[in-house]
């Protein structure tokens, strides 16, 4: 959906966007896919990702676009500039961000090539963004919402000699604006600025010479006294005495320069959301945390839950999938990517076809998901492992926070946070789980914890947990069953021999209720799919974690026994009013060794 569209469905509700640029080396990028699957939680209305200039990384900013659309389906906009780019270049690029679903374009000039300081045209391409934006509406009539750049304080190119804008240039410069929105542009997204009220005057300027598109201001978080001189001397960014001082008091204090700019930042987006403007587009620098802190002190993070259709995030433009398998809940770009072409079988998934439609597993749903430089993952788990009390130790600590990843999860959910003392316990007993929610008996659908589906209606889920365990826990857990006649369980093994004391193939776990509609059954346990998640779920055993170590050592024989020996196990409480799944799960640790 074209933003300017989405923008209309929020009927003025303040909204927030996150841009973000490619990273220069292959663990950066998947360090970034990490950071936008957690921002992505907190559903930004869009997010962007750059161009490098000169297209110097054209190929991934289109291949992260892709991915940010495709399997994050969060609604991306992908960046186009007129630096070194022919026509050639511009067609074969929206071609490709079209077949990726992509349907928002943000049309920039651009800055000149590294080491060239006046900005040139290409022979074969444009000489300005209102070029760009013909072209783009030529070839692809209304197709693509178009976003241009916007600049309170006058673009760079008319003061680069001069520290102020004369009124001459200034006015000339809104012209363009309005040029650039007469040429198709839908949408304003500014450059950074800390002047409030010369952002405001500008707006004013702009409504008064008839640009009455959307305008969104970019918003850039100080995370740093030497990035911030950085960023706002390459931009020339006015910025006023007071801040100058503020920083230049603290700059040798990092952590007080963060808070410092937190507050700064807060303040500067509660006067504009408190003068009518719709939104924030955030530039986040590929960081999260003071963009985080910002939008929570506005309490803009209150009602993440208010905006979410289903538990899950739907993937744009697909109509037909409403209902998903809990297993991939904690790796969603691997399920997207997986069953992506299920929308060539007219039944869905779920529907009576019942089609074996998940993509074959490959090295890509592996390794390249959660994958982290080397270094990382072998600080997370440890570089060496005396044992399977070391794996155990390794899962509660996840759960603690002590550290950052599993290969399963690299975000615990909120709901999960309820859960984590109970869940590392259990961790601690031999039974190392990766996945769970509890049960909620009728939350409202606002919750802003468990609620999805909007406003009006009520939610519920069975708990669920999902564990790795031995036999012997296994055995436990068998043992407990009859003491407990709501709980359910199903067992697998790397080598496929399934076992369950299930009576269907399919439990909803997660159902919703709501006004004028059919009762909503988002998710659920299915055997079909619990058997295709099983090779994924051991495999991140051996290209995760056992490839951190050595050839034959204790490390590596440790994981591989569990590869090898361990079953894979889902556990669902029935009882969804009074049930208590840990007090099952106690009984089955009291069992153990008996």
């Amino acid at each position: 959906m074209k933003i300017v569209d989405r923008l209309k469905e929020r009927n003025g509700a303040p909204f927030y966007s996150f841009e973000f640029f490619p990273p220069k080396t292959p663990s950066g990028v998947s360090n970034l896919y990490e950071r936008v699957e957690r921002l992505g939680k907190l559903e930004p209305l869009f997010v962007d990702i750059t161009w490098g200039a000169g297209g110097s990384t054209s190929d991934l900013t289109l291949e992260l676009s892709s991915n940010f659309q495709r399997q994050f389906n969060l609604e991306t906009q992908m960046h186009l500039t007129c630096t070194n780019v022919t026509k050639e270049t511009v067609t074969q690029a929206l071609q490709q961000a079209r077949e990726a679903g992509i349907q928002n374009i943000l049309c920039l000039r651009g800055d000149p090539p590294a080491g060239q300081e006046k900005w040139e045209a290409t022979e074969g391409g444009f000489a300005n963004a209102v070029d760009l934006v013909r072209y783009v509406r030529q070839l692809h009539g209304d197709y693509f919402g178009i976003s241009v750049a916007g600049y309170p304080e006058g673009h760079i190119d008319w003061f680069k000699d001069t520290p102020e804008i004369s009124e001459e240039d200034y006015r000339r410069d809104l012209q363009y604006l309005k040029d650039k929105v007469d040429a198709g542009a839908d949408m304003i997204i500014t450059q950074l600025f800390y002047d409030v009220d010369v952002f405001l005057k500008w707006v004013k300027d702009c409504r008064e010479i008839g640009i009455n598109v959307p305008i969104v201001p970019g918003i850039m978080p100080i995370n740093a006294y030497a990035g911030f001189n950085r960023m706002t001397g390459f931009c020339k960014t006015k910025v006023p005495k007071a801040i100058r001082d503020g920083l230049e008091a603290i700059k040798d204090n990092e952590d007080a320069v963060k808070e410092y700019g937190v507050q700064l930042v807060t303040d500067m987006c509660r006067r504009l959301l408190d003068n009518g403007i719709p939104g924030l587009h955030m530039y986040t620098l590929n960081l999260e945390k003071s963009t985080v802190a910002i939008l929570n002190n506005l309490n803009l993070l209150k009602n993440t839950t208010s905006r979410r259709a289903l538990p899950w995030r739907p993937r744009i433009g697909q109509k037909t999938e409403d209902v998903r398998p809990i297993f991939w809940a904690n790796r969603p770009r691997s399920y997207n990517s997986r069953t992506m072409h299920w929308d060539e079988y007219p039944n869905g998934r779920w529907g009576d076809s019942r089609s074996p439609a998940f993509g074959e597993l490959t090295d890509y749903h592996l390794t390249q998901v959660h994958t982290v430089d080397e270094a990382d993952r072998k600080a997370a788990y440890g570089s060496q492992l005396s044992g399977v009390a070391d794996v155990n130790a390794l899962f509660a600590k996840f759960l603690k926070g002590e550290i950052n990843r599993l290969p399963w999860c690299t975000a615990l959910d909120v709901e999960t946070n309820a859960l984590k003392e109970s869940l590392a316990k259990l961790c601690d007993s031999g039974f190392l789980t990766i996945n769970s929610q509890p049960r909620v008996n009728a939350a409202s659908s606002t919750d802003e914890v468990h609620g999805w589906g909007g406003p009006g209606g009520v939610v519920y889920q069975k708990a669920y947990i999902e564990m790795f365990c031995s036999p012997a826990h296994l055995a436990a857990i068998k043992a407990a069953l009859p003491e407990h006649k709501s709980i359910q369980y199903s067992a697998v093994n790397t080598k496929g021999q399934y076992e369950t004391s299930a009576k269907n193939k399919v439990n909803a776990v997660t159902w919703g209720v709501f006004p004028d509609r059919e009762i909503v059954q988002p998710t659920v346990v299915d055997e079909e799919s619990f058997l295709v998640w099983k090779d994924e779920a051991f495999g991140l055993w051996l290209s995760q974690w056992k490839k951190l170590y050595e050839e034959g050592s204790s490390s590596a024989k440790v994981v591989q026994d569990i590869y090898d020996q361990y079953m894979l196990v889902t556990i669902v409480d029935n009882d969804f009013i009074n049930g208590n799944i840990f007090a099952f799960m106690d009984s089955a640790v009291a069992k153990l060794g008996k």
